[in-house]
């Protein structure tokens, strides 16, 4: 897959699993090594949201078409355990999601939507 060889996912040792062709999912991975990972031996908060950051928006994108305008704007993270193996995320978009954007802003207006990973 061409995105796995974009810098800032090759140099932080994540890896684009599957993203779906109808851009209604995404499964990434990062491999903890001792170069990516902070010093406890776990995955940073940074190389967590660099995982999730882009899809979301590429989904909404992809789905929506050019006509929009999609930005990420706020993001946060609930640290569980350290992850210091793999970390995997899954990321979902679902088609009546997207139906619902294009809803809410056919008459010009924002929709801000919230996603978890």
């Amino acid at each position: 897959m061409v995105m796995n060889v974009a810098p800032p996912l090759l140099f932080l040792g994540m890896r684009v699993e599957r993203f779906a062709d109808d851009w209604t999912s995404a499964e990434v991975s990062l491999k903890v090594r001792r170069w990516n990972s902070n010093h406890n031996g776990a995955a940073p908060g940074w190389s967590l949201f660099a995982m999730t950051d882009p899809f979301f928006g590429m989904m909404a994108y992809g789905q929506l078409g050019s006509g929009y305008r999609v930005w990420n704007t706020t993001a946060e993270i609930e640290f569980l355990a350290p992850g210091r193996d793999t970390v995997r995320s899954t990321m979902v978009m679902p088609r009546e999601l997207v139906d619902e954007i294009r809803r809410a802003t056919a008459d010009g207006a924002k929709s801000v939507t919230n996603h978890e990973a």
